[in-house]
């Protein structure tokens, strides 16, 4: 796999696909074709490039069948912002709840989170070498610049006592030869010194055999107090805004009048280590400069995935009423953050100009023409994800790199179990799978999960205690642990 997305062609986005997605080639080519054409739209004139606007999806297609995890690997792979956002949720103008700018200001949100971890990556190694020696600092302090000053000044205060008790008593005796200040006291000075210059050599060697101690994690577990930020509770507060509801972090709008309090508390010297290097690398890392990528990235990479969108679509004429009124405003809601806007957020205004969007719905009891002409014009291309079949679930079971028999295998090795499944025992639960999706509710991959858990149950349960560490599953023993379901015609009764 190529280190940059701009390195990956259309057939290379969909092989990187295949390794998570089964099937759905078509949806795959399109958000394929999708992702290049950011790249392509990059390279143009800055008076073209505006012009360009994403060309958004609507994916149609029953639950269970990858419509979510195809937009999710594809935002991964580009290294972009995404969300996935629930059109029923929304609600329209003038009703309290989510308001669609809300989805704009979760992404900001996400980009924010992206682009502050990648710079506190870069500024870890730096990170880690203060909080090695604020360690050291604790261990073994250098003596400040006022414990210094301190000491000379009791040191000079000590000179000139003692010169002016020898004056005094040698002119009580009739000596007028006593030492005078001047020859007396850049000797006394000097000793000082030399002997403070050797304490702090000391001190210093000390210091660096501690440093590398510390840092080569030879003291890990050794216990040390050290001061951390209390936490007071959620930071974050909801408030209504002319926007919509908002979050204000109240320690940054309050930190003068409610400043950060401190306590401290045991921990090794790992932990230290680790709680250091965070308030380093945060200290580090310019907080505009991550709020101008942030909104860079969300402008011109972002990814929104807005799911069960047939749920707002009007089935009735919105002329009589009912909740096809509040549906169609919703959609009106939602057009012009598609068709280009600008959101306020609290890092920023954000254009939502070149996001791009990608729609999903089952359309079972709505179609794609239920929705109002203008939202479909901005949802212009259109793919229809298939059902899965028998064949596909064997797939699914063991091709994409996070197969569920790899899960479960993973899962039980954890406690020195060694499970295995044949193949025929791979064919019986993706034969199972269909048999339920057929004859009670279709909900597609998601069925394997309930039966894997329906057939590995016992096995998971005495795990820790049993004495045989090698277990074959083979299809007799899938038959017998499903068995009751096979008898039962209703079989939404015991895998829901």
């Amino acid at each position: 796999m190529p280190d940059i997305v701009e390195d990956l062609t259309p057939a290379q986005i969909v092989e990187e696909l295949d390794r998570y997605i089964v099937g759905q080639q078509k949806a795959k080519r399109a958000v394929a074709i999708a992702l290049r054409n950011r790249y392509r739209r990059r390279l143009l004139p800055p008076e073209l490039r505006d012009e360009v606007i994403p060309k958004n999806i609507l994916m149609i297609g029953p639950t269970g069948v990858g419509k979510t995890e195809i937009a999710r690997r594809l935002a991964t792979l580009a290294r972009a912002p995404f969300i996935k956002v629930e059109a029923t949720k929304f609600t329209e103008v003038g009703y309290v709840g989510r308001d669609v700018d809300s989805m704009i200001r979760d992404l900001v949100q996400v980009a924010m989170r992206m682009v502050e971890a990648e710079k506190m990556a870069e500024v870890q190694e730096k990170a880690m070498e203060r909080a090695v020696e604020r360690i050291v600092d604790i261990l073994q302090p250098l003596p400040s610049a006022k414990r210094r000053a301190t000491k000379q000044a009791e040191d000079i205060a000590a000179d000139v006592r003692r010169m002016f008790s020898e004056w005094f008593s040698g002119a009580q005796t009739g000596a007028r030869s006593a030492p005078s200040p001047s020859t007396a006291s850049p000797e006394t000075s000097s000793e000082t010194s030399s002997e403070e210059e050797r304490d702090l050599k000391r001190i210093e060697r000390i210091r660096e055999v501690l440093r590398q101690q510390v840092a080569s994690g030879a003291r890990d577990n050794e216990m040390i107090t050290i001061e951390v930020e209390e936490s007071q509770g959620p930071p974050f507060m909801q408030i209504f805004s002319p926007q919509g509801m908002e979050e204000i972090d109240l320690q940054s709008a309050l930190g003068k009048i409610m400043p950060r309090r401190h306590k401290q508390r045991q921990v090794t010297i790992a932990e230290a280590k680790q709680i250091f290097a965070q308030e380093e690398a945060q200290a580090l890392v310019d907080r505009e400069a991550v709020v101008r990528e942030a909104i860079e990235r969300t402008e011109q990479s972002g990814i929104i995935f807005v799911d069960e969108i047939d749920k707002i679509a009007s089935t009735g004429r919105a002329s009589q009423g009912g909740p096809d009124v509040s549906r169609e405003g919703v959609q009106r809601d939602i057009l012009p953050i598609i068709e280009g806007s600008t959101v306020n957020t609290k890092y920023g205004p954000v254009r939502t100009d070149h996001i791009l969007f990608i729609a999903a719905g089952a359309f079972h009891v709505a179609r794609p023409s239920d929705l109002i002409p203008e939202l479909q014009g901005r949802l212009p291309i259109r793919v229809e994800l298939e059902s899965l079949n028998e064949e596909d679930y064997k797939r699914i079971l063991t091709e994409p790199r996070n197969a569920l028999v790899r899960q479960y295998k993973a899962l039980m090795a954890t406690e020195g179990i060694t499970v295995e499944f044949t193949d025929d025992a791979i064919a019986e639960i993706a034969k199972m799978a269909a048999e339920v999706n057929r004859r009670s509710e279709n909900i597609g991959a998601r069925r394997l999960h309930t039966i894997m858990e329906r057939v590995l149950e016992d096995i998971s349960f005495r795990a820790p205690d049993l004495p045989e560490k090698q277990i074959t599953i083979d299809a007799a023993y899938v038959r017998e642990r499903l068995m009751d379901i096979v008898q039962n015609e209703d079989l939404s009764r015991y895998i829901l």
